[in-house]
């Protein structure tokens, strides 16, 4: 019974790793989309809500970059939660002064610590509000949040 339970799970797993026949009927804006940052092989594009198939090709630049920043937002949380647990007491921050669960140690951080991160992340978002967007004063009143177009969302220049 383990085994043929072992061999079932197995095949449900790899599963979901075999090619899906593609469906070739494409638009407009996913024929945009498919130069966009983020599209890998395997699934390509991928938009199970449909939200793309409304949105111009400038909505779509700005959802991109909205996603991009907030997944290199949660992936810095997953390793800060993971660092956390792992220096707890033996860190040069804050004199180890910092312990308990990585949950509980945001309220043991000294309040100086967040201006400087708050001046960081401000710098960091004006610059980034600079290279990638239209200055509001140049931009149509029905097209608030226009992203330049020689700006590629989430483009970093490394």
């Amino acid at each position: 019974m383990k085994y043929f339970a072992a061999i079932l799970a197995l095949a449900a797993s790899a599963s979901a790793f075999s090619p899906v026949p593609a469906n070739r009927a494409s638009t407009a804006i996913k024929a945009s989309a498919e130069g966009m940052p983020g599209i890998l092989d395997p699934v390509g594009f991928f938009d199970p809500l449909g939200l793309a198939e409304k949105a111009t090709d400038a909505t779509l630049k700005r959802y991109r970059e909205a996603e991009l920043a907030h997944g290199r937002v949660s992936m810095l949380a997953v390793i800060g939660f993971l660092v956390g647990e792992k220096v707890e007491g033996s860190s040069f921050l804050f004199d180890a002064s910092i312990s308990g669960p990585a949950i509980t140690h945001i309220t043991q951080v000294p309040d100086g610590f967040w201006a400087v991160i708050v001046a960081f992340i401000g710098a960091y978002e004006a610059t980034r509000a600079e290279t990638g967007w239209v200055d509001p004063a140049d931009c149509p009143v029905d097209q608030p949040g226009l992203l330049r177009d020689d700006y590629m969302p989430g483009d970093l220049k490394f």
